[in-house]
């Protein structure tokens, strides 16, 4: 069981990095280890890399309030594709064409490869800049007379041919450029962690959708059993007219019940059309060419699901590790910030041939180099770093209140799937059991009705709670499936296989 967050708890990596996003982590290790060297042993506790930890304050629940009661928290944790417990083949089948197609996923990925490429970018000033130069120059000097007279001067043409490397390091002495490296590398984090919110997003997506369709086709196979119906005793009634024993409001009544049947239908279908174009491009596909079988929401099975201990949710959900992620780079940036403030060492180095003919450019005589050291103190520039320093602090600050959010959240999110689970599931039970009291009543009072010992009311009545309470079930068929997806979605869909979670070690928070 993984640990979980004391109340004065500090931001944490759950995991170990991305190994894509450790861009020359290593390589710098050696370079800049004088300069932490030096750093520690001048005492600079404000300027340590990781101070930037701001107290959490989470509210951690020991259990779920609406958590199955008898049963193991961890007894049957979401699987890693989950969606299979649903028992649908053509679920399963959009489900993996909607994670290799889908566009906003594929966005996510490109937005990945920015935030490395951004991550490279931050490290660059880690490591010596080396910068080569060649120059061939032909320079012709003016005439100078030195005074005028007959000792003037002509004019002189010569050539100067250079070749040269100059290197520069700007020395990380404060730790600035490290700490705007790693503020990168948590934004890495972040884009990744934002695909598996976008894949999770669109993977429920998709999956809510298709109970939609699969409600609609349902809805439409009651309307039209109802319809069926209700012609059927129309057509009883005219006879019973034809005969002089049924009333014209008799006839008129159940005309308009037919009508109303038949006007029911066409939502249905814009309602299954539309969700079927939906379902077209979450897969990435025109809608003109593609379609979907469907069925039936009573074919569909609902995958036993526990939720596990709320604290799991801190590795499971992956928002929650995106707010995470990004409360770091704030704080990485503030030590960034902060660091600006003191002074900027900046290492030159150059060297080269220099020489006025081609022959003798690589001579002994042509080498030449050059060393120097400068130091850059900034002492007043408009309250501009100041100013850096507290908006980085601000943006700490959201990014920690909505790491908090994010947290609670994911708490709410799950209780309100349960509560949502278990009532539908009750319901659909007592809704069941009212359609088929409901369908019998309808048989009987339609076969009384034949024999003449009821009044068309009774018919009537019965009929429409019939029709009432068959699209009732339909509904709460789709809103349990929903629930369903829904607290696979606060779970944070797939969890990793067990004793995963209990391997991770916490970093030490002291």
């Amino acid at each position: 069981m993984p640990a979980t967050v004391p109340a004065t708890g500090r931001v944490f990596r759950t995991v170990p990095r991305d190994p894509g996003i450790k861009v020359a982590r290593a390589g710098l290790a050696r370079s800049i280890r004088v300069s932490l060297a030096l750093a520690v042993g001048l005492g600079l506790s404000g300027c340590i890399l990781g101070s930037e930890r701001p107290d959490l304050n989470l509210d951690m629940p020991a259990t779920y309030r609406e958590a199955p009661r008898g049963q193991q928290p961890d007894a049957a944790v979401p699987a890693v594709d989950w969606w299979r417990g649903f028992r649908s083949s053509e679920l399963t089948n959009l489900m993996q064409a909607a994670q290799i197609y889908n566009l906003d996923i594929a966005v996510a990925i490109a937005q990945i490869i920015q935030a490395d490429a951004q991550v490279g970018v931050s490290g660059a000033p880690l490591l010596p800049s080396l910068t080569g130069t060649a120059t061939a120059e032909r320079i012709r000097d003016a005439a100078s007379s030195g005074g005028g007279g007959l000792g003037a001067a002509g004019p002189t043409t010569f050539s100067q041919y250079n070749l040269g490397l100059t290197a520069s390091y700007m020395v990380d002495f404060w730790g600035k450029n490290r700490a705007t490296l790693y503020a990168a590398e948590e934004s890495a984090s972040v884009a990744r962690y934002n695909r598996e919110v976008v894949t999770l997003t669109t993977i429920v997506t998709v999956a809510n959708t298709y109970f939609q369709v699969l409600a609609a086709q349902d809805e439409l196979r009651v309307a039209h059993r109802n319809l069926t119906a209700a012609e059927r005793i129309l057509e009883l009634i005219k006879k019973q007219f034809a005969g002089g024993t049924a009333s014209q409001l008799d006839l008129s009544q159940q005309q308009a019940l037919v009508a109303t049947v038949r006007a029911s239908i066409p939502p249905l279908q814009v309602t299954l059309e539309q969700n079927i174009a939906a379902l077209a491009l979450l897969v990435a596909r025109a809608p003109a060419n593609f379609n979907v079988a469907g069925g039936t929401t009573s074919a569909i099975a609902v995958p036993r699901v526990t939720p596990g201990m709320p604290s799991e949710l801190l590795y499971q959900r992956p928002d929650v590790r995106q707010a995470e992620a990004l409360l770091a780079s704030s704080n990485f940036s503030v030590e960034s910030a902060r660091a600006a403030f003191f002074p900027q060492i900046q290492l030159t180095a150059q060297t080269g041939v220099q020489s006025a003919a081609l022959s003798s450019l690589f001579g002994p005589g042509a080498w030449f180099y050059t060393l120097s050291a400068g130091l850059t103190q900034p002492l007043f520039d408009g309250f501009l770093l100041e100013s850096e320093l507290k908006q980085a602090k601000g943006v700490q600050l959201q990014n920690l209140q909505a790491y908090r959010k994010a947290v609670l959240s994911a708490f709410a999110d799950v209780e309100k799937a349960l509560v949502a689970l278990a009532k539908f599931t009750l319901q659909e039970r007592l809704q069941a059991e009212a359609v088929a009291a409901s369908q019998k009543a309808f048989d009987v009072s339609e076969a009384q009705f034949r024999g003449g010992t009821v009044n068309l009311l009774t018919v009537l009545q019965t009929e429409q709670t019939l029709f009432t309470n068959e699209n009732v079930l339909v509904q709460v068929r789709l809103s349990k499936l929903l629930a369903a997806s829904s607290l696979f979605q606060a779970l944070g869909g797939g969890w990793t296989p067990q004793g995963t979670l209990a391997s991770l070690q916490l970093p030490d928070q002291n």
